[in-house]
């Protein structure tokens, strides 16, 4: 259903006036205007947050929208958490590290903090009513603790779920 919103502009020596006709899809507006986003931080937005973010997706009804970002974002997703979410059928290879802004904080229904590697960087020091999972960070690990950490992720990701 298309909706039609009509303006006027004056300006105050121009006549007549200039009308504009905007055509706005009334659907795909109460679609986002009603998404609840769920936003995972962490330092880097490199492992965590990146593979909570696939798993809510994959998870969660498509009312809710996941989103994950960084106080340091780096340039990539680290490459052994697109192996092992790709080992569980999800693939976070289009996703991109992320700067946390403030605008992505106040929209955000809920924040979950990963966990923090760099005290001085911690998403927690900078958003009130934080979720802590506490979950410790893949960079540096081995192949099977980077598995391990992905299924600590999971399981909190669908207790996360259940409770919405």
């Amino acid at each position: 259903m298309l909706k039609r919103v009509s303006s006027q502009i004056h300006f105050s020596n121009v006549k007549p006036f200039i009308s504009i006709n905007v055509y706005i899809n009334m659907d795909l507006y109460k679609h986002y205007m009603s998404e609840t986003k769920i936003l995972f931080v962490c330092v880097e937005n490199a492992g965590r947050s990146q593979m909570a973010e696939g798993f809510f997706r994959k998870i969660a009804l498509p009312e809710f929208l996941p989103q994950s970002a960084g106080t340091k974002p780096i340039n990539e997703i680290n490459p052994l958490a697109v192996q092992v979410m790709k080992e569980v059928g999800i693939d976070i290879t289009g996703q991109k590290p992320k700067v946390l802004s403030d605008d992505m904080i106040k929209k955000s229904a809920k924040v979950v903090n990963m966990g923090c590697m760099d005290k001085e960087s911690c998403p927690a020091l900078f958003v009130n009513n934080v979720i802590d999972w506490n979950i410790p960070d893949p960079k540096g690990k081995s192949l099977e603790e980077v598995r391990k950490i992905r299924d600590e992720i999971e399981i909190k990701v669908k207790e996360l779920v259940a409770n919405l």
